[in-house]
């Protein structure tokens, strides 16, 4: 795996999302609105699409930063990515 990112920048977020056709989803629960997903490819069981503005609400909320990666240690696009409690 090459080395990863982390950004709590909305636009870089939804810009590597939307490049990898991925959508803003919650997986609802108690709380603060639900746990955020990028949802790729056919829509996963479970995950409810959100408009981004309240994607990054949530997001933001809950004090969260976005690390993911740009490309696998062979080059080609990555997927990875998680949501992460921000530093400080």
């Amino acid at each position: 795996m090459s080395s990863s990112e982390t950004t709590t920048d909305h636009k870089t977020i939804q810009k590597w999302a939307e490049a990898r056709d991925g959508r803003p989803s919650v997986v609802r629960t108690k709380g603060k609105g639900g746990v955020l997903r990028i949802d790729f490819g056919e829509k996963e069981e479970g995950f409810e699409e959100v408009s981004w503005d309240e994607f990054f609400k949530i997001f933001d909320q809950n004090r969260l930063a976005f690390l993911y990666q740009d490309k696998t240690k062979d080059g080609d696009t990555s997927r990875f990515s998680k949501f992460v409690d921000r530093i400080a």
